[in-house]
């Protein structure tokens, strides 16, 4: 499934893709990438709706993406508290591709910061990322129900 609509080059293809930072400081990076994405691009909704050539398919997905937010997020940071390699890459390319799918451009690529940290074993910078996708990812949440699921309703 293409998410051709955005720029952003969530999952590694195209000019936009930037790599993980190591070391130090995951936050300058955040930042960055927190002015220059959306929170959601109801293109790759409309993207995904055209498509499926069904909008209540697309909503549906919107609407569980939504309603498992919580149940995501929780898997994601005990896995890296726990500091689980194997759970926490699971758990955040799964939110990785989720976010994408749904126009959710910039939790996208902070999961995507995030598996970088924890694919070269970093989880110490993986977990300095925790607060702000939960931040990103809440945030995520309410505009797709604020845009898009409830003014479908």
């Amino acid at each position: 499934m293409s998410i051709s609509g955005s720029s952003s080059g969530v999952g590694g293809a195209g000019p936009a893709h930037t790599p993980p930072q190591s070391a130090a400081a995951p936050s300058p990076v955040s930042n960055r990438i927190d002015a220059e994405l959306p929170l959601v691009d109801l293109a790759v909704l409309q993207d995904l709706s055209d498509q499926l050539a069904h909008p209540a398919v697309a909503q549906n997905f919107a609407r569980d993406y939504a309603t498992l937010w919580s149940q995501r997020y929780q898997k994601l940071a005990a896995a890296v508290d726990r500091q689980d390699v194997a759970a926490a890459l699971d758990a955040v390319i799964s939110m990785k591709i989720a976010s994408a799918m749904v126009g959710g451009l910039r939790l996208a690529r902070l999961a995507e910061q995030l598996e970088g940290f924890i694919r070269n074993g970093d989880l110490q910078n993986g977990h300095a990322l925790i607060a702000a996708v939960e931040l990103h990812g809440s945030a995520t949440v309410k505009e797709l129900q604020d845009t898009y699921i409830l003014a479908d309703e």
